[in-house]
């Protein structure tokens, strides 16, 4: 199924694979993403939704082995501090449920920052704006197609 990221990535020429797993309500993490998906966690980039102090809403894309390290997103981003948004905020802001979040073709462009590991791979995955397909991409065409700011902002669980 073609979704929104998707066509985003064909308007930009950019090469990628849709990869559809089974959905699980019960088990939305990452690492459940990744093993049906057939890729480690660590290539597995989770989406997050947060609001600054300064700046307002950004998203956070981290591997899904990691957590978002707040004080580090905060610096990066320029806020003096940042939290994750509640749940019931995710879908309004971003147009995409809980499970299906992506920083491509979102209700609204909003700042994307993405832990520097993403750099390290060949390929990486990221939702596709809904539950049950990942798009699996070059990292430098996923930072070219969100407008990313690299850094250091995912730390080990």
């Amino acid at each position: 199924m073609k979704t929104n990221a998707a066509r985003l990535l064909d308007t930009l020429g950019i090469t990628y694979e849709l990869r559809d797993y089974e959905v699980d309500e019960n088990d939305l993490t990452a690492e459940t993403v990744a093993r049906k998906v057939g890729m480690p966690a660590e290539q597995v980039f989770k989406t997050l939704v947060c609001r600054g102090d300064k700046h307002g809403v950004c998203l956070a894309v981290v591997p899904g082995d990691q957590e978002l390290d707040l004080k580090a997103l905060a610096r990066l981003s320029s806020n003096r501090s940042i939290d994750t948004v509640a749940l019931k905020e995710v879908q309004p802001l971003t147009g995409y449920i809980r499970g299906g979040v992506t920083a491509l073709a979102g209700k609204k462009d909003y700042p994307v920052f993405v832990d520097e590991t993403l750099e390290l791979f060949d390929t990486v995955s990221v939702s596709a704006g809904v539950r049950g397909t990942q798009i699996i991409l070059a990292p430098a065409d996923y930072v070219r197609a969100v407008k990313a700011t690299l850094g250091p902002i995912a730390r080990p669980r």
